[in-house]
């Protein structure tokens, strides 16, 4: 081997290590801590500065909404919610009221709100129609095998307290806002579960109405 050549293997050998360094470094990285405070005041009173108004509108004191179009944020999972307004800002989920103003919003004002309503109190609800809570609790807790349709329990867990970092709590959510939701997984309107577009065009609406009803008395 002569001198040339060694000096070329040595260097990009070098040159390779460093950029290992650096890409090794960059993961080594910690995002920074969420600041509650910032993100209770942005849901309070919004950000008039970048046209953000106060999620606390429609949303309610907390993230306990009391209007039924307007789902409960509170006790939500920080991850799932900084998930939410990120699609937002594609077309994985449209929405307009809520498209313009997640583009208003930068990466730590989503993670300040995510992390605000995830430790908030839980908001109760409750199921209304007694003629099909036991359907619904059927498909919630043990599906339809013979449609392949998994139970929701399996993802969203028994009490419907959701997966941390994988699958929402919908526990207490409201029945419409769930239905909602649900047809639009099923007609490809929301685009942003790839477990759910599936399951929800397997379900019939009396299915859909019924699971949602149930989850809406879950505590």
């Amino acid at each position: 081997m002569n001198r040339a050549f060694s000096l070329f293997v040595k260097s990009s050998i070098v040159a390779m290590l460093a950029v290992a360094s650096i890409a090794h470094a960059a993961e080594q990285q910690v995002a920074p801590k969420p600041d509650v405070a910032k993100g209770k005041t942005l849901f309070n009173t919004g950000d008039s500065a970048h046209n953000v108004p106060a999620c606390i509108a429609c949303h309610g004191p907390a993230g306990a909404s009391s209007v039924a179009q307007y789902p409960k944020l509170a006790a939500q999972h920080e991850s799932y919610i900084y998930k939410q307004l990120n699609d937002f800002k594609t077309a994985q989920r449209t929405n307009p009221v809520m498209s313009p103003i997640a583009k208003a919003l930068s990466d730590a004002d989503m993670h300040n709100v995510a992390a605000y309503l995830s430790q908030t109190a839980a908001a109760p609800g409750a199921a209304k129609n007694k003629n099909t809570v036991e359907l619904g609790k059927d498909i919630f807790r043990g599906g339809m095998a013979e449609r392949n349709i998994p139970a929701c329990a399996g993802c969203h867990g028994p009490s419907g307290d959701g997966i941390p970092g994988s699958f929402p709590r919908i526990a207490g959510q409201h029945q419409e806002y769930t239905t909602a939701q649900l047809m639009a997984f099923r007609s490809g309107a929301r685009k942003n579960s790839d477990p759910m577009e599936p399951t929800a065009k397997r379900m019939t609406d009396d299915e859909l109405n019924a699971v949602a009803d149930y989850v809406a008395g879950l505590k």
